[in-house]
């Protein structure tokens, strides 16, 4: 397993070991002992499983009284996958970094809790897997708008398909009290 540097220091890129022959691959997709090595402590305590069409955005989701880190990857098919900083006070504030996760590369992203985090599917369906730090916790669901100018992310030119909900999330300087504080340990 070999660990990928992204543009933020806390949003790490895994490249899994995948050992392929004729007959197809073979990979640990997860292995407690070898992430918290590379730096991941966290316990996942649910795992998620999305399927999305061509142009599907979902995001920028976060949770605020219960916090998710989230380790993602893609199964079938491609996403552009987003995480973006949104901890008050963090030297990050409002910067995002992203990748291509698809089923050829393999990689895995991992998002520290405290980030808001989104995608959209470049192939004609993607199936997307996220192993969560804490559990979905309906009542405490908030977003940022995946448009925000101030942010500036770069999404590949497509026709996005979006929630209603997606539709109406605030920009990020509308987000007041609902951000994380940013926390050095």
């Amino acid at each position: 397993m070999k660990v990928i540097p992204s543009d933020h220091p806390e949003v790490l890129i895994i490249e899994p070991d995948v050992f392929p022959d004729a007959r197809g691959f073979f990979m640990e997709s997860f292995h407690a002992a070898k992430y918290r090595a590379q730096g991941l402590p966290e316990t996942f305590v649910q795992d998620n499983h999305s399927r999305s069409s061509r142009g599907v955005l979902r995001g920028l989701h976060y949770q605020l009284e219960h916090p998710q880190g989230k380790l993602v990857w893609v199964v079938t098919g491609e996403v552009f996958d987003v995480a973006v900083d949104i901890r008050r006070g963090s030297p990050f504030f409002g910067q995002w970094t992203g990748a291509v996760l698809s089923e050829e590369n393999q990689l895995r992203m991992y998002i520290p809790p405290g980030f808001a985090h989104g995608f959209c599917t470049l192939s004609e369906q993607a199936d997307f897997l996220y192993k969560c730090t804490d559990f979905y916790a309906p009542n405490d669901e908030y977003g940022i708008a995946w448009d925000d100018p101030a942010i500036g992310i770069q999404w590949p030119a497509l026709e996005y398909a979006l929630s209603e909900r997606d539709l109406c999330n605030p920009v990020l300087s509308e987000a007041g009290a609902h951000l994380p504080q940013y926390r050095v340990d």
